[in-house]
């Protein structure tokens, strides 16, 4: 009978202590997560993001972020029709939400960057992001990544960093937001003709 109590107390014990440790365990992975997520908000702080993946708005200061659209890109009502003729020294214009931006690669918008499954980066997996910053085509390996995005500037970052912005981008709030396509030079026949 004692030895059963012992076996039984022992038993109970071990169980208090692997739940504990998956407690830690667990935890430890949070503490891990969140800190990759920081950093990750860090780095989209710094590196500008907000500046063309969010759209502007009217503020009592003139043109400001509008962080209840943080990241969602170029409004999907906001309808550009054609680039504007740049001449001189110009070499590209932004649409007054700063989030389309004419050249001499046609028309391009800030892509949607929040957690959207279905116009953000909800589907893209971790593996797909860094390739994408690492080879200048969307989802890694589909069209070219137009400028003025600076890919080439996030291509310097190390993997922990990219797996950061990667982070937070999946942590914010989804917003659903249809970008239109790019329009590449030359232009479709009906936007060239407006």
């Amino acid at each position: 009978m004692q030895r059963t109590l012992l076996i039984a107390i022992i038993a109970a014990v071990g169980l208090v202590a692997i739940a504990s440790a998956r407690i830690r365990s667990g935890q430890q992975q949070q503490t891990v997560a969140a800190t990759r997520i920081e950093r990750g908000r860090q780095l989209v702080l710094f590196g500008g993001c907000n500046d063309c993946h969010t759209p502007l708005k009217m503020g009592a200061k003139g043109p400001e972020p509008d962080m209840t659209r943080a990241l969602s890109g170029h409004p999907s009502q906001l309808v550009v029709s054609a680039a504007p003729k740049l001449e001189g020294p110009w070499l590209w214009a932004g649409v007054g939400t700063n989030t389309a931006f004419a050249g001499p690669w046609g028309i391009s918008y800030s892509r949607n960057l929040t957690p959207d499954r279905v116009t953000g980066l909800g589907i893209w997996t971790e593996g797909m992001f860094i390739k994408t910053m690492r080879t200048g085509r969307h989802m890694g390996v589909s069209r070219p990544i137009l400028p003025p995005m600076p890919w080439q500037n996030l291509n310097s970052l190390p993997d922990d960093d990219l797996k950061s912005i990667y982070a937070y981008l999946q942590s914010i709030k989804p917003i659903h937001n249809e970008v239109p396509d790019a329009f590449v030079n030359p232009l479709p026949p009906q936007a060239a003709a407006k």
